[in-house]
């Protein structure tokens, strides 16, 4: 049983909205940098092979200020947390395939590669409890 001091910190609305903007993290800080620093948000997508890069960095912008905003206001975070999870998957394959960096770059890569895994389980997680909490009401 949870000792009830652990139990009213895990209920309480304060930890969970900062567990949210904490999770989201990546994303928004992310998003504000390639909003603020267009020209940076263009050489990421040219740097990656990614065309049209434009409409792409001001996609990727959207995706992230949007969903991050949608979790941590806890609206539609299924679709939110899907989203930022599947960007996660595809973005972590294409630059952290640590299988494909040389030997010297390898653990680094690698040690990337699984923190994004742990992100999108997060993400993952964060959807469930939203849609247990959502039927509880």
């Amino acid at each position: 049983m949870t000792p009830a001091p652990i139990s009213k910190l895990l209920n309480s609305f304060a930890l969970e909205l900062i567990v949210r903007v904490a999770l989201t993290c990546p994303f928004w800080l992310s998003g504000l940098t390639k909003l603020f620093n267009w020209s940076a948000a263009i050489g990421e997508m040219n740097h990656f092979g990614l065309s049209p890069a434009a409409p792409l960095a001001a996609g990727v912008i959207l995706l992230q200020l949007s969903g991050s905003i949608a979790i941590i206001l806890g609206r539609q975070v299924w679709l939110a947390a899907g989203a930022l999870g599947i960007f996660t998957a595809v973005a972590t394959l294409k630059a952290h395939a640590y299988w494909t960096f040389p030997e010297a770059e390898r653990a680094a890569q690698g040690n990337i590669f699984f923190e994004h895994v742990a992100i999108i389980a997060g993400l993952a997680l964060v959807a469930i409890l939203s849609e247990k909490t959502s039927r509880r009401v």
